[in-house]
This record gives structure tokens, sequence and C-alpha cells, in this order.
């Protein structure tokens, strides 16, 4: 053991409140300070030309131009800029991200949303057909996911939702709604929702958004919620339970119906966040994949998401939370009634949106229709099983949990960064993890081309043999993940994180 795992070691059997409250006190120290400082300004430099790859071909602007550009001229440059983007994800080397990408699909949404460009849903007078694909895009989405069966056993909770933004934004409502609702009908003013520690980072965002504490619930082996220390984590002050369908980390479906159950038994809300596999799982079922029970027909569960940008192959910024009943989804609203700007509304955090989002969301869905995504999900699946076996078929790498199409593994002899740092190299974009540190790949439409998978096992074989033979070699971004997993220290990670996202908006 060196001196650096030495001292991680023993700093990981410090309290963390103490430890915390040390690290403030110690970088308040100025050379201590000026020391960090340093250290992130070199880690920052190494990273900065590959977040800023254009600065010496293209002019940058500061400043408003003089004079307005030759619009031909604008067209041209970011046609070259898409052109030096786009084959990477094209080609299949991109690990979720796009998901659809057929240029037929793509150039069909594009004409969509020229059609409908000026489209605001805020002014519903104007533009009552955005309303029209909204309201299609919500019912059309509940109905894949079991409103009929719900309906059908209680007619007046109506499975209802709105469109939202994105996969974030419809959990940030949800928890919001439930945060709302605790106040209004139990009087809660101490909320917490109670999640698997592997639930989407957006659950932590609601929390430190909305003052809703978070409890996290360590998974099991098999990387899916444990039900019994949930409920051991659940109090009078829980507003909402969660699962996942699947999480994104593992791609496993949580025991939905065990922990909505739970949920119904205590008269709490019960969230199923299958933005990731809303668009799959019910195709999935319908092709005989044993596919555990996840949505509304399960009497528990109170609100889902499921992203329309991702599987449903929207264009990116549109997403669908559903509630089971009208009463339900009235805590998400907004509403002013003594603006001096008059009456003002809006059932989602934005006030106007875009209008041509929701309509290429509607044309995406109808246009793909049942068949289509049968055939969509049919062709992930096959591939994906196809990736998977190639990764149990690589000496020391192993599959966590028994995923269908996001596939995360890990390794116990070698430094999975370090294998994901080669197939960067080799043009793949993975997804790095932690806890335990692993790598996964989400499998879309992109990967069903010809070849694809059999070249990311390939590829992978030949990361693990190089890794094999070359321990320790050090790259650019093998050592950051690793720092990251590794160090005590959370708010200097958190620190990095914001440095980065300083430079993202650096000229």
């Amino acid at each position: 053991m060196d001196l650096k795992e030495y001292l991680f070691e023993q700093l990981g059997r410090i309290d963390p409140k103490v430890l915390a409250f040390v690290t403030r006190q110690v970088k308040r120290l100025p050379f201590v300070r000026r020391r960090i400082d340093r250290e992130y300004e070199k880690m920052m430099a190494g990273l900065e030309e590959s977040l800023k790859p254009y600065r010496d071909d293209f002019v940058s602007y500061e400043r408003l131009p003089g004079e307005g550009r030759d619009k031909t001229e604008i067209l041209a440059e970011m046609r070259e800029l898409n052109e030096r983007e786009e084959s990477r994800w094209k080609d299949g080397f991109v690990s979720g991200a796009v998901y659809h990408g057929d240029d037929e699909h793509v150039g069909f949404l594009d004409q969509v949303y020229s059609v409908a460009s000026q489209c605001n849903p805020l002014h519903s007078d104007l533009w009552p057909s955005t309303t029209k694909y909204e309201a299609e895009v919500v019912s059309m989405t509940a109905h894949m996911l079991g409103a009929g069966t719900a309906v059908a056993a209680v007619p007046e909770r109506k499975i209802c939702g709105t469109v939202t933004s994105g996969g974030t934004e419809s959990i940030l409502l949800a928890m919001k709604t439930y945060r709302d609702r605790a106040r209004d009908t139990r009087g809660v003013t101490r909320p917490n929702m109670v999640v698997p520690s592997t639930v989407h980072a957006a659950f932590d965002k609601a929390s430190q958004y909305f003052r809703i504490e978070l409890r996290r619930v360590p998974v099991k082996p098999d990387c899916r919620a444990d039900v019994a220390a949930t409920r051991r984590a659940v109090d009078r002050n829980t507003v909402a339970v969660v699962g996942s369908a699947p999480s994104f980390p593992h791609g496993v479906v949580d025991p939905i119906a065990e922990l909505s159950e739970l949920a119904r038994e205590r008269g709490i809300g019960f969230h199923t966040d299958a933005c990731l596999g809303g668009f799959v799982l019910p195709w999935a079922e319908k092709l005989g994949y044993d596919v555990p029970a996840f949505d509304f027909r399960l009497p528990g569960v109170t609100s889902m998401s499921a992203d329309t940008h991702k599987y449903g192959y929207a264009a990116k910024g549109t997403s669908v939370v559903l509630y089971r009943g009208l009463d339900l989804r009235r805590y998400q609203y907004y509403t002013a009634t003594d603006w001096p700007g008059g009456l003002y509304f809006s059932p989602t955090f934005a006030g106007s949106r875009p209008g041509a989002l929701s309509a290429a969301c509607w044309a995406a869905l109808v246009s793909t229709g049942e068949s289509g995504y049968l055939d969509a999900t049919k062709r992930i699946l096959e591939t994906a099983a196809t990736i998977r076996e190639g990764i149990e078929s690589i000496p020391r790498l192993r599959v966590l949990g028994d995923p269908l199409w996001v596939i995360a593994f890990v390794s116990e002899s070698l430094d999975i960064y370090e294998v994901m740092e080669f197939m960067t190299g080799r043009r793949w974009n993975l997804n790095g993890l932690h806890k335990p540190p692993a790598v996964h790949i989400c499998v879309t439409l992109r990967h069903t081309q010809q070849g694809v998978a059999d070249r990311f096992v390939a590829d992978l074989r030949d990361a693990v043999a190089h890794v094999r033979a070359h321990p320790g070699e050090k790259g650019k971004m093998a050592p950051i993940y690793g720092l990251a997993a590794t160090v005590p220290f959370r708010a200097e990670v958190a620190e990095l994180l914001t440095r980065y996202m300083d430079m993202l908006y650096k000229v």
C-alpha cells in the first residue's frame, strides 16, 4: 500500500462531518488555498484543449459583431462544425446520447420543427395546435404505460400529465408536487423522499432545490433497490418513495411492485422513474422479454417520468411526467392571480416554451407507431444481448446485475477507468460510473448498425489486453475518474466539477 492509499484509508475512517469541518478550516489557510488553486489550474489546463477545440479554426465572439454576418456564411460554418462532430455518434461509437439518428428521421423532425418554429404553448389562444400536440403526447404515453388498466380499476383516477423539457424537469416537478401535497394535506414541513442509491442525480437536484431530505437506501448485490431497507427509511415525513425502471448506472429494474405497495400501504406517493425505459420496457414485454411490473397497472404507482427524447425518438428537449389523478397533477401547476401584468399560469417550470419541440415530439410518436417501436426495441435488445455476451466472454470483466440494454461492467483486477480510456482512444464514448468503479454502454439504434456490436467487443478485448500489459499507465481521464471515485473530500470533487462548468462558458 502506498502513502496515498494509506492516507485515503485512514481518512475514510473519520466521521464525515468532522472531516468536512477540518477540511473547511484547513482550506482557509492562505498557503493551502494557493496550492489547491494551482493544482486545479493544472488539471483544468489539461482539459481545456479538448473542451475548446475550435479556437484556432473559427472566430470567437465576446461581443456582438458591429455588422451582422452573412447568413450563408453562418450556415456554412455551422455545417462544418456539425460535420466534425457527427461521425462519432452516427457510426455508433457513443453510449446513449443519440437514440435514433437516422438521416431520414432527423430530416423529418427538422421539417416539423420549421413548420411550428414560432409556436409557444404559453399562448394557447394563439397556438391551440400546440396544446393538441401536447395533450395527445401525454395520452399516448399514458396508455403505453398502463393507463387503460388503471382507469378501468378506478375511473376517477385518470392518468394525466404534462410535457416537460426533459427527464430532470419531469423528476423535479414530481418531487415538488409530492412536497406541496404533503404540506397541504398532511401538514408536513420537513419532507423527505426515500430513494435507492442508484436513482438518477435529478432526485438529488430536487432535494437541493426544494429542501426535501434525500434518504438514499443502498441497493442489494443485484443492483436493485432493497425493499426492507426502504421500509425502515420511511417515516411520517416521507412524501415519496422512488424506484427506477431501469436505473441509469446499471440498467436494472427495481422491484417496483414491492416498493409501490409499501408506499400505498403508508398512504405515500410512489414515483417510477422510467425516463430511460419508458419507451423500451412496454415493447420488450410485448416481445416476450421478462419485464417486471413497473407502471400504472400497479395500484401503488402514483406518478411516472418517461423521456420522449430518448427511446421515444423525439428531438432533444421533451419528456412526459404522468400522475394518477387530476388532483395530484394540480399541485404541479403555478398560478398568479394578483400580478399587475394580468392573470398568469404555467403547468411546468418554464413560461414560454418551444412549441416546435412538442410538435416534433408528437410527430415522432405518430410516425413511429406501435410497430415501429416494437421493431426498434427488438433490434436494440438483440444487439445488447450480443454486446453483453461479448463482455462476459472477456476474462477479468464482469457484468453488473441482469440488464437488458444498459450494460455496466467492472473488473476486480484491472483499473476499469484505464480500460475506458483505451476505448476512448478507439473513438468510443462510454459512461464512467462510481460505487463501484464501472463503465457502461447504453445501447441505441446507432449500435444496431452492421458490425458495430462486434467492433465494440473486439475493441474492449484489446483494451483489457492492453491494460493487463501496461498496468498503471497514465492517461488524461483515467486519473480524474479514479480520483473522483476514491478521494474522501467530496467538496473538492464538487469544486473540480464547478470549475469544469465555468470553463464550458469561457469564450
